[in-house]
């Protein structure tokens, strides 16, 4: 049975989503019991010789990116052959590239269930977890493989990814290196490490990796070659700069903010020039952005251009424009050599530069007062303590693939906590379709039409919902608008499903603390 969306499974059938997760952790707390007692030695072995053949034909097509027909032929020996292990685990692998996750997560339970010393089995499943978001039974499975077969790479690669999630970027790092050691010709391998590289800011070792993968991965998805060209020749330029994000002035400054739709604005220069520049602090950016109308105006060049990127609104695409600037300041802080994307904006009735990324505020324990309307920024290296945390409100700071800060949000009607990005740049908070389209939230659809300003243009009459409640612990805000929009493009590189995004009409009832050196996001209600 094919399901679309993961999301619309959850949602279709939530006492079933209820049911799998609780024997889920039962089978798995079972099994580590049962491998440290090494209680079951009768693992399936049953591939014949024309199977293993069909097998390595099936890998040879993936990693041509032919998935179709990858899965097409597996299909056959599993059919053929309903026992045979080797090709159900490759053919949930198969499922999860193409995002059918529910089908990939029963298909590598039902053997890691049967065959507890399996531990191809178990890493696939901690994958199929990893991308669901279940965080906590994700690792479980990843150690439990790597318990069983310390040179498996698959689980080396999924423990690097949890990592990088969860903002242990080094660590993650090693993970990574270890599972492209141990397989040097799988691309998903190599392309985990130059994203993790960049974010860790080696950037040639980047270069390096993202070179490696293009050598072997499939010559058919031109968009995605293309961009990875530009970035190569981006992260080549930054890998001679001596250092990136320099900080220099004052330990620490407050400026005010003034909030346009829900947006929170800062003023900040750039370089020599005294022109202050309004700048939007948005968290659901990986980096800067820069209009091209003040680039142009500044006379800030490009460095390199590569291929489409994807966001929301219009067609969903825009071009890729890399560019650097030598320092930027922020009242008495000033940061150096800062890259920099730099695109056309698309808002009409107010003036907005640019954007700051999270790249830049992470070096800060950053700090937005919704209710003083400030913004503080304080170099970690002269934080003594760790911030006054609000127990029921102190999130992990989760990292997704393409950069984006996500949280666990609990909607009033659905029964599983769901991934939602924290945008403080999106003026208003937004669903996925998939959940929009559920009987859960369907009911709270509004006869509004509301307009969608994105980075790839400009969206008309777009659905609204007014959801009842939205949840971060035990604290609520009831009564919150949402539009519903195609969040495919998003989930296609965020390494695990969000089903929404919390802009500026949720997080504006809150003070802010990103806490980037004990991954943490501290949310404290306005009174």
């Amino acid at each position: 049975m094919k399901y679309e969306n993961f999301l619309t499974v959850v949602f279709r059938f939530p006492f079933r989503k209820k049911k799998f997760v609780r024997s889920l952790s039962v089978c798995l707390i079972t099994t580590v019991f049962a491998i440290l007692a090494a209680a079951n030695d009768n693992v399936s072995q049953t591939a014949g010789g024309d199977a293993k053949q069909i097998i390595k034909q099936a890998e040879k097509l993936a990693r041509k990116g032919e998935l179709d027909e990858a899965e097409k032929i597996l299909r056959q020996v599993v059919e053929s052959n309903p026992q045979h292990s080797k090709a159900k685990l490759n053919l949930s692998y198969i499922l999860l590239k193409q995002r059918r996750i529910l089908e990939a997560y029963e298909m590598s339970f039902e053997i890691a269930k049967a065959e507890p010393k399996n531990s191809y089995a178990y890493a696939v499943l901690g994958t199929t977890l990893l991308h669901a978001g279940s965080f906590r039974n994700a690792q479980i499975a990843f150690v439990n493989a790597l318990k069983l077969n310390n040179q498996e790479p698959l689980a080396w690669m999924g423990l690097g990814m949890l990592d990088f999630y969860e903002n242990r970027i080094n660590q993650g790092l090693e993970s990574l290196r270890e599972a492209v050691y141990l397989e040097p010709q799988e691309p998903d391998f190599l392309y985990a490490l130059a994203q993790v590289s960049a974010r860790a800011e080696r950037y040639k070792e980047a270069a390096d990796a993202y070179k490696n993968f293009l050598r072997i991965s499939p010559q058919t998805d031109v968009e995605r070659r293309d961009r990875i060209k530009g970035l190569i020749n981006f992260l080549q330029f930054l890998g001679n700069r001596q250092s990136l994000y320099d900080l220099d002035g004052a330990k620490q400054t407050v400026v005010p903010v003034k909030l346009v739709n829900d947006r929170p604005v800062i003023q900040i220069k750039l370089g020599k020039s005294d022109e202050p520049l309004n700048f939007v602090l948005d968290t659901g950016s990986g980096i800067s952005v820069i209009s091209d109308a003040t680039a142009q105006r500044l006379n800030i060049k490009p460095i390199t251009r590569g291929g489409l990127a994807r966001g929301i609104g219009g067609d969903g695409k825009f071009e890729i424009v890399y560019g650097f600037l030598p320092s930027i300041y922020i009242g008495e802080v000033k940061i150096k050599n800062v890259p920099v994307y730099i695109r056309k904006f698309h808002t009409q009735n107010e003036r907005v530069d640019g954007y700051i990324g999270l790249s830049l505020i992470s070096k800060f324990l950053t700090t937005l007062d919704y209710g003083n309307a400030t913004f503080t920024l304080i170099n970690q290296s002269s934080v003594e303590e760790k911030p006054a945390e609000t127990k029921n409100l102190s999130l992990p700071l989760r990292l997704t693939s393409s950069g984006f800060l996500s949280g666990e949000v609990e909607l009033e009607g659905v029964q599983v906590p769901l991934n939602f990005i924290v945008d403080t740049g999106a003026s208003v908070s937004v669903i996925s379709e998939a959940l929009a389209n559920s009987k859960e939230i369907s009911p709270f659809v509004k006869a509004e039409k509301m307009r969608v300003i994105g980075a790839a243009g400009i969206t008309e009459d777009v659905p609204s919902f007014l959801l009842p409640r939205i949840s971060f612990g035990a604290h609520s805000r009831n009564s919150i608008t949402a539009v519903a929009l195609d969040l495919n493009l998003i989930n296609e590189t965020s390494g695990f499903e969000q089903a929404g995004i919390l802009g500026g009409n949720f997080l504006k009832n809150y003070r802010l603390t990103f806490d980037f050196l004990n991954s943490k996001v501290i949310f404290v209600p306005i009174k």
